[in-house]
């Protein structure tokens, strides 16, 4: 027998912001499992704004997708069928392999994961998962984050960001102050998530809003954004600033070059340190990491927010939203229901 499954594939590489021609639904015969492979029905799977940088052609951080590739991702799925006694029949994984439902993988490419009381299979995709250590690398290993700190954080309101300002409120910042996109994302930063401040980047230069957020400067800011941003945070810094660079989404879909900020001698002024990062780079903080944050995730001192899609066919549209800024906390599909 064959293992039935539907598959996204890249169909062209995109000139500006993707559209859905450049992705294909396919269906697909996959072969039984071999010795040490699994297979995988997937329950949910993530949609990431790194990902846009797998559509092009090129050397980066994350390999490119190839025209007419399956394309990969983060999901969780069911192991229902084994031929590795590393991965039993019935194990949740986390694999690298959506966007599909069912997946023939080997077993040494999922990781197992543990059942945890009161948390859903997919935070492990979010404040458990990569945005969750990307969070924690950051703000606490890049950008030195120090009690008493005023934070400033840049796409607040999505997976990453969201995290990133709740952690620094948790560990004693003195102000987090946040950008977003929508004034419910606004609202939701101030009066859910315990920012000291947030505006909404479209009610003017950001430079502005940021001063009149953080009139006495700030000591950290977490950078998701880039572009503009990143501008108004080098001219609100006060001395020894230091800025965790995780994203510039603001210019994935650029097909010129992307200005520099016009005010990079205050770097040299204030004595700042700028340092971007990628976290797999950082594997060795995964431990501490898990020893810490799913404790606050249970006791709600960490609030949690998904934005869920359902279905694999809707897996595209759902990643386009993404990069539109449809999202508030993580974005996933939901692909099946879980029957463990």
């Amino acid at each position: 027998m064959t293992v039935h499954t539907r598959e996204w594939q890249l169909a062209a590489r995109p000139v500006g912001e993707p559209t859905p021609d450049d992705f294909r639904l396919v269906e697909l015969d996959r072969p039984d499992p071999a010795e040490g492979q699994v297979v995988v029905r997937m329950l949910v799977m993530s949609v990431d704004p790194y990902m846009r940088g797998r559509m092009n052609a090129g050397k980066s951080y994350a390999a490119a997708w190839e025209i007419g590739e399956t394309m990969k991702g983060g999901a969780i799925g069911r192991v229902v069928e084994s031929r590795s006694p590393d991965v039993p029949e019935g194990s949740l994984v986390l694999a690298d392999a959506a966007w599909r439902d069912v997946a023939v993988l080997d077993a040494r490419h999922v990781r197992v994961l543990p059942d945890l009381p009161g948390i859903p299979p997919s935070y492990h995709l979010g404040v458990l998962g990569m945005p969750g250590l990307t969070a924690w690398v950051g703000l606490f290993r890049l950008a030195e984050f120090r009690e008493g700190d005023t934070v400033f954080v840049s796409g607040a309101a999505g997976a990453v960001g969201s995290l990133v300002g709740q952690l620094a409120r948790i560990n004693g910042a003195s102000a987090v102050i946040g950008s977003a996109g929508t004034p419910e994302k606004v609202r939701w930063l101030t009066e859910e998530l315990g920012f000291t401040a947030a505006f909404d980047y479209h009610d003017g230069p950001v430079a502005g809003l940021l001063r009149e957020a953080a009139p006495n400067g700030i000591d950290v800011f977490f950078d998701n954004v880039g572009g503009e941003h990143l501008e108004a945070a080098i001219g609100a810094f006060n001395e020894f600033g230091r800025a965790a660079l995780c994203g510039a989404i603001s210019a994935y879909n650029a097909t010129e070059p992307a200005p520099g900020p016009r005010n990079m001698f205050q770097m040299v002024s204030k004595k700042l340190t700028l340092r971007g990062f990628i976290v797999g780079d950082h594997a060795d903080l995964h431990g501490e990491f898990i020893a810490k944050v799913p404790a606050l995730v249970t006791s709600g001192e960490l609030v949690v927010r998904e934005t869920v899609r359902e279905g694999l066919e809707n897996a595209v549209d759902t990643f386009l939203d993404l990069l539109r800024g449809g999202n508030t906390g993580k974005m996933i599909v939901r692909l099946a229901e879980d029957q463990a």
